[in-house]
């Protein structure tokens, strides 16, 4: 598998979402040693695909509602790093944090395989609810 070069299928808009947005939060320190976060948030294409599916989980005092995706990928995504902290993934109207990062290497120059959890706890609302309200 290390010669088979899939670049043209996974930027081919059959598969790639052009529609992901990548919000960064920079952590800057100035002379005083006071740090302040910068967020940078800009487009990006990729292809995503359901990691786990949305999952509800009912306790007593409350639920949370769970579900990941991964998203192969040119962009440069981090699970964070000195100065950095992990990069937040929306799709479909939905928010999701990058937990780790695997180099994607063996299909096509450049590319990563990001791993992304669902974040806040309750779901939020996505987008084909909103339409509706």
């Amino acid at each position: 598998m290390p010669l088979l070069d899939v670049t043209d299928i996974l930027l081919d808009a059959d598969f790639a979402d052009s529609t992901l947005v990548v919000t960064r939060h920079l952590l800057l320190t100035d002379d005083d040693g006071v740090t302040s976060v910068v967020r940078q948030s800009m487009p990006f294409i990729g292809v995503v695909t359901v990691n786990h599916s949305l999952m509800t989980q009912r306790m007593p005092p409350s639920q949370t509602i769970s579900g990941s995706i991964q998203i192969i990928t040119l962009e440069r995504l981090t699970q964070g790093q000195s100065g950095r902290d992990a990069d937040v993934v929306t799709y479909q109207g939905r928010d999701y944090r990058v937990t780790f990062v695997d180099p994607y290497l063996a299909y096509g120059a450049g590319f990563v395989l990001a791993h992304c959890e669902l974040m806040p706890f309750d779901g939020g609302v996505p987008d084909e609810q909103q339409r509706w309200q």
